[in-house]
Parts: C-alpha cells; sequence; structure tokens
C-alpha cells in the first residue's frame, strides 16, 4: 500500500476519529497512527496479515472500539489496559494463547470478542468488566468452564466449538447471564450441572452436539415449575 494511500486514510481519520484499513496485507500496527491520539475513536484493521499489536496501542485514550479480526496476533500487549473508554475489543480469528491481566482494567468494556483462537483455559480476571454484555470464546480449545465464571457480568456467553468437557455449577451464579451457548463441545449430559436450569437466570441453553443424544436448543422454563 502507498503512502499517499495511507496519508489519505489518515486525514480522513483525522477528521472522523475512525480508521479502517481493511485486507490491504498490512505487516504491523501503523506508527503514523500514532498522529491521531487525541481523538481516535474506532480502528479496524481486519484482515491483515499483523502479527504484533504494538505497546502503542496504550497511547490512545479516546478509542471506543478496536477491530484486529483475521490477522496473525499471538497475543495482546498488557498496555492494552489503558484503554479506558474502550467498549468493543474484537480479535476473532488470531492466535491468542493467552490474554493479559490488564484486561480486567478495561473498565467500559461491552464486548469482548475472541473467537477463532488457540485459548486453552477459560481466561480470569475479567469479573473487574462490569459492563460486559457478550462474551466470545467460541471456536478455542478450552476444556473446562471453572468456579470462576460465576464472577461474569456477561449477558451472553458463547463457548460453542471448544474442547468442554466440565462444566462448574457456579456458572448459575452469573447475576446477568441470559445466553449460554456450549454446542460442539465433549459435554456428557451429566456433565451438566442442573442448577443452570432451576437456579439461574439463564433463559437460552444452547447444547446441540455434544456427547448425548438430546441435541436440540431448549429454553430452561423454570419459572413454571416454581
Amino acid at each position: 500500500m502507498g503512502n499517499s494511500a495511507l496519508k489519505s486514510h489518515l486525514e480522513t481519520s483525522q477528521k472522523t476519529g475512525v480508521f479502517q484499513l481493511t485486507g490491504k496485507g498490512l505487516q504491523e500496527f501503523p506508527e503514523e497512527l500514532q498522529r491521531l491520539t487525541a481523538n481516535l475513536r474506532t480502528v479496524d484493521l481486519s484482515g491483515n496479515k499483523i502479527e504484533v499489536l504494538s505497546a502503542t496501542i496504550g497511547n490512545f485514550p479516546q478509542l471506543k472500539s478496536l477491530t484486529l479480526n483475521s490477522n496473525r496476533l499471538a497475543g495482546i500487549p498488557s498496555e492494552i489496559g489503558k484503554l479506558k473508554k474502550l467498549e468493543t475489543l474484537s480479535l476473532n480469528g488470531n492466535r491468542i494463547q493467552q490474554l493479559p491481566p490488564t484486561l480486567g482494567q478495561l473498565k467500559a468494556l461491552r464486548t469482548l470478542s475472541l473467537a477463532g483462537n488457540q485459548i486453552s483455559e477459560f481466561p480470569s480476571g475479567l469479573g473487574t468488566l462490569r459492563q460486559l454484555d457478550l462474551l466470545d470464546l467460541s471456536r478455542n480449545k478450552i476444556q473446562n468452564v471453572p468456579a470462576e465464571v460465576s464472577e461474569l457480568q456477561a449477558i451472553e456467553i458463547n463457548l460453542n466449538q471448544n474442547q468442554i468437557s466440565v462444566v462448574s455449577a457456579e456458572v448459575s451464579r452469573c447475576p446477568r447471564l441470559k445466553v449460554l451457548r456450549l454446542e460442539e463441545n465433549c459435554l456428557e449430559l451429566s456433565s451438566i450441572p442442573q442448577s443452570i436450569l432451576n437456579e439461574s437466570q439463564v433463559s437460552l441453553f444452547s447444547v446441540e452436539g455434544n456427547l448425548f443424544e438430546y441435541m436440540e436448543r431448549f429454553t430452561a422454563t423454570k419459572k413454571k415449575f416454581a
């Protein structure tokens, strides 16, 4: 991509606060964006070949949305925690294995989407994200849902297409959880806590494609039997 084209994008972003440059074969986070640290609100660099998200990402205090889907990221820098106004972080289709503890400092975050990565353990430290609506961890390598999940404020948790064989009963204590997706995992019927149906706020619990025969989507109807 030529410098003139990039310059044109930068000039537009200076006015709009939006920088979108997708599918251009970029191999690194554009350092030229440092000129826009004061007013950049939205960045979308999806469909590129970026392997490292620069630590300078922490220099954008006004950023509300950061999207780097379908790149080659192996990790997230700890400086991500400086983005106090960030509401949407979408890093689907990368090579991320772990999340930095500083992710829990993103107090304004509403959507955290990490589908299609290489995460093998359910992320810890996300209970501090009090505004979180959606946590998408589908298409990873997670094997169990730990008790710590009860701290999450998410309304929807998507864990489709992982390798989950164990789900802690503590998931039923998630205070705002309405939608729990566990399709195409390794669950036995006995592995599903009854408390999800009897004691939780969950109204849509989706478990098609697991190891048991009963594979239809169903809605918890505990209210009828109260």
